[in-house]
This record gives structure tokens, sequence and C-alpha cells, in this order.
């Protein structure tokens, strides 16, 4: 469904010093800089796969979806959605995509949600018996009964960002670009939101990249993560092989007394002492042994062996990402110095 082979977008921007000096010197002589939003990213995604796009802010996320979505043309290489060149932008392409950025609306303000959702309709020329059976799943599956009469700026960003959903969805798109849906949503309208778009995956098989910093978002939807940091992929599997980069484990413990910090210290880090509540921190391969020890020498009245945190990983992951970047650049340099 999509196909992406070493897409790049390069800016170039100005540089100038503070001060009215800076500015006569950039006027004179101006300074530019290309920076590379997205540096040499491939990837294969099939039809109904469902695809977390993760990184940090500024990695190049929300970037590579408008150039999936076509609203903006690459530097370089090429992508292929749905057997379209996205920035040719042509009507059957944009009928079969979405493009939802929790951020942005498209809504009409003033106007009743179900108005708006009228003009979507025109918009993509959807006949109307499809159109009013889309939208009665909609409103069940969204619980959308009550607001659609509504003046849009008088709803809560919960019931505003549904209608967006529904918006959004109502010519049924094969391919839903998700840039941060829940962003701002409360954590029940986040498992709502949630459990509409693997619904909707589920009833139409449609495609998904999600983009978010709720980690939740993506454990619950997504079956493959791919991991960019400045513009380039640094990891792209399933949520298991994910989690086999994990370098330590977590041991969560509960004691039958007092236990002294300075005593667990010996087997680990610890990052939590509560009373009879401990967790430490361990490296994965020591973690049976430790475990062992644990409840052979202390008053353990239970156990448990946990993976840490998937944004912890991911983390970790960006880290040493960053690491080998740096170590690259010095590498470059050092063979440029060179005469």
């Amino acid at each position: 469904m999509i196909h992406v082979q070493d897409l790049q977008k390069h800016y170039t921007v100005s540089e100038k010093e503070a001060g009215f000096l800076g500015s006569l010197r950039a006027f004179v002589r101006p300074k530019t800089k290309v920076v590379k939003a997205v540096d040499g990213v491939s990837f294969d995604i099939a039809a109904g796969e469902r695809v977390g796009f993760l990184g940090a802010n500024g990695a190049g996320k929300t970037t590579t979806l408008k150039m999936l979505s076509g609203l903006l043309h690459p530097t370089g290489g090429s992508v292929q959605v749905a057997g379209f060149t996205p920035f040719q932008r042509k009507t059957d392409f944009l009928k079969k995509i979405t493009l939802v950025m929790g951020q942005k609306q498209q809504l009409i303000w003033d106007l009743p949600a179900q108005d708006s959702f009228l003009v979507n309709q025109a918009i993509f020329e959807i006949g109307d018996l499809e159109f009013k059976a889309t939208l009665k799943e909609f409103t069940e599956i969204l619980e959308l009964d009550g607001i659609l009469k509504k003046q849009v700026r008088k709803l809560s960003l919960g019931e505003r960002m549904k209608c967006e959903l529904a918006a959004a969805l109502l010519h049924r798109p094969k391919v839903l670009f998700l840039d941060e849906p829940t962003i701002g949503l409360d954590v029940n309208m986040q498992v709502r939101i949630r459990e509409f778009i693997a619904e909707y995956n589920r009833r139409f098989e449609a495609t998904v990249i999600l983009t978010s910093h709720y980690m939740a978002d993506v454990t619950a939807l997504c079956e493959r993560i791919i991991v960019v940091e400045k513009g380039q992929i640094v990891l792209d599997g399933g949520i298991d092989s994910l989690m086999q980069r994990a370098q330590n484990k977590i041991i969560k413990l509960e004691f039958s007394h007092l236990i002294p910090r300075a005593q667990l210290e010996r087997y680990g880090t610890v990052q939590e002492l509560d009373g009879l509540s401990a967790q430490i921190l361990i490296p994965r391969a020591q973690a049976s042994q430790v475990a062992s020890r644990l409840l052979g020498e202390l008053p353990i009245a239970d156990v448990t062996i946990e993976d840490p945190p998937i944004e912890s990983i991911i983390g970790e992951i960006m880290s040493e990402a960053r690491v080998n970047q740096q170590n690259q650049r010095i590498d470059l340099e050092m063979m440029e110095a060179k005469p």
C-alpha cells in the first residue's frame, strides 16, 4: 500500500546574528544552511497494517506524513501510496487517504458538525445512501448523538475530536495518516478514540500510520514501530522486537518487613523504595540470577520481573542513535581535515 525509497526533504534556512549589525550583515552577505528534516527514509507498509511512526520533536515525523499525503513535495527519493505519487494530488488519490492532525481542525467553527459533514459529502462525491450508512455507523461507535447539531465552537475538546475523526473518515479512506490524534484529551476519551481507530481498521482493512507521544496509543493500536531520529530510521520492527532492545529489566518487590535502602543497592539500581514496596533496575541478562538471590536472601512476600516502559526503551534507542550520528560526524570531519 505504501512504498518509500530514500525519501528526503531538505530546507534552506537563513541565519542571522542578533542586533542591528547582525541584520546589516545578513542583508549584505546573507548566510544560509541546509536543514535535513527527512534524510533518506525507506520502508514498505502493507494494506491493513497499523504502524507507529515515532521520534522526538523535530525528528521528521510530521514532515514525512505530509509528504506521504501529498502536502509537501520531496527533495529527493520516491514515494507511492495506493499506487499514486502523492504530490501529484490526483482526485482518485485524495479519495483513498485522509490526514488527521490533532492540533488542526477541518470543521467549520460557527456551524454544527453535521453541516461540515455535508460539505465533505459534496467534496468527496459520496452518494446519499453510503453517506447516511457511514454516518449512522460512526454515530453509534463514537456516540455522536446529541452533539452533531451543536456549533463546533461549543463542543468540548473530546467531542470536537470525535467529530473531526468522523468527518475525516466519511469517504471511507483506505489509508489513514494520524498525527497526534489524542493530544490534549483525557484518558477516557483517548481510549474511545483508540477503540474507534482499531474498529475502523478492522471493518475497512485500512492502513494506519500513527504518530503520538502517548505510548498507550502506540501499544494499543500498532503492530509495528518505526523510530526516526534526525530524519533517519533507527528502528523498524514489531513491538516484541522493540522490547528485546531493552538493556534492563525491572524487578518489583513486596517485603514482609522494612528493608534498608543500602541493603537493596547491593542487587541493582534502586528506582523506588516506599515502605514495603521497592523497584530495582538490573541488567537484562542478570534478571533471573538477581531474582533468585533476592528470594533467597531477603524477606520477600511477592516479586515480579517486567520490561521497562516502552517510552524509556525508545528513549534509549534515540540516545544511542544520537551518539552514533555524532561519532559519524566527527569521523567525517577528521577525514575531511586530513591533507
